[in-house]
């Protein structure tokens, strides 16, 4: 049956993809949780350059939502993303009448039938969520509506203190999930405010079905913990104290004597990835005592493996040439738009930047690399 999933996925995909929202990056192609991050910061910290701007940031979190599909709506919605009849058909008879029970130990409960929700584990359910929230998307250009899945994030750029359009789309989010069946989770659901302004004031609290949202000063976002301030030190101590704890086991297989080939192998995979996960969002922003910290880590590893292994700079500068290339190919890509070329065509226009915390960001360093490579 997974192997048929599959199948129906491509297709699925083939049809849908031109017809998707562009701020949606969960299961579509050059796309990534990076890149749903990267672009997030880009629209705050460009923002804030303007003297007098703050943001507000809501991230959604829906109670069970793969569970609360109705699969009436979804098939409407597939239907206006022209997905042909018979496949409609066949998706909206696979998640109607399912049997299903529980077993607890010996002892297994009796037989219901649910015409609700996408099943656990099936191959289809996170893109058919995918599509059944693709027509939720922002009118207003103040405020950016980003989609990874189930996760949901609400960006309202404040410009002279006015959050009417922030308000109304929140306001409209809430009445969407209400017509289309699916349930914000009030007591999960979190906001953030990033305001660097000299005479700032605590913002209005934001209300959703009575409940007052509760306000955090950091968060984890697609794998990346987003504070308030704009720094990231809490996140690089975290990314440092994994890949540390697992120096532990290079050190053990050491032990056994394995060849210096494999000890690189292991490091690569299992220290390596660690250090190198999402650092195009983090590493340009590091403090210098962040970045001696990582490469701490890297040279004890050197000295139990016994050769050189790449910096944190080089992994970071690699990774930072590579992405920029993928999204130029890509027209379609939320963030092609940012790499324009000058007129005669050699180099990259660069995007102008006021604070040291958004030169540093992913998208004009990348902008860099590209027209100064580094040999």
């Amino acid at each position: 049956m997974k192997a048929f999933e599959r199948l129906v996925m491509n297709h699925l995909k083939d049809i849908t993809d031109p017809l998707l929202d562009p701020l949606q990056f969960a299961y579509r192609k050059n796309r990534s949780a990076d890149d749903a991050v990267n672009l997030g910061l880009h629209y705050i910290l460009q923002h804030l350059d303007l003297p007098g701007m703050y943001v507000r940031i809501l991230f959604v979190d829906f109670s069970s939502a793969f569970n609360t599909i109705t699969p009436g709506i979804l098939d409407h919605k597939l239907t206006q993303l022209t997905v042909p009849a018979p496949t409609c058909q066949w998706i909206k008879s696979s998640l109607t009448d399912r049997r299903q029970q529980v077993r607890l130990g010996s002892i297994t409960s009796g037989t219901r039938t649910i015409s609700t929700g996408a099943p656990q584990g099936c191959v289809l359910s996170p893109l058919l969520f995918s599509l059944y929230t693709n027509d939720v998307t922002s009118g207003d250009p103040s405020v950016k509506l980003l989609k990874y899945a189930d996760d949901m994030t609400v960006i309202g750029l404040i410009r002279d203190g006015d959050e009417s359009a922030y308000r109304q789309e929140v306001e409209q989010l809430v009445q969407w999930c209400s017509q289309n069946q699916l349930e914000l989770n009030t007591l999960k659901t979190v906001e953030m405010t990033v305001d660097f302004r000299k005479n700032r004031l605590a913002p209005l609290p934001l209300t959703i079905h009575n409940t007052t949202v509760s306000t955090v000063t950091s968060f984890r976002f697609l794998g990346s913990t987003i504070s308030q301030d704009m720094k990231w030190s809490s996140h690089i101590e975290t990314v440092r104290k994994k890949s540390h704890q697992r120096l532990y086991f290079l050190r053990q297989l050491m032990k056994f004597n394995l060849p210096q080939e494999l000890l690189t192998m292991f490091y690569t995979a299992i220290i390596q990835s660690v250090l190198c996960t999402s650092i195009t969002v983090w590493f340009g922003s590091a403090t210098k005592q962040d970045r001696h910290r990582l490469q701490r880590v890297i040279r004890s590893a050197e000295k139990i493996i016994g050769t050189e292994l790449p910096s944190i700079q080089h992994l970071y500068r690699s990774r930072l040439g590579k992405r920029p290339v993928s999204i130029t190919a890509d027209p379609t890509h939320p963030a092609h738009k940012l790499f324009k070329l000058l007129p005669f065509g050699r180099h990259h226009r660069a995007i102008a930047t006021r604070t040291t915390r958004h030169r540093v960001s992913f998208f004009p360093q990348a902008l860099s690399e590209l027209n100064c490579p580094n040999p």
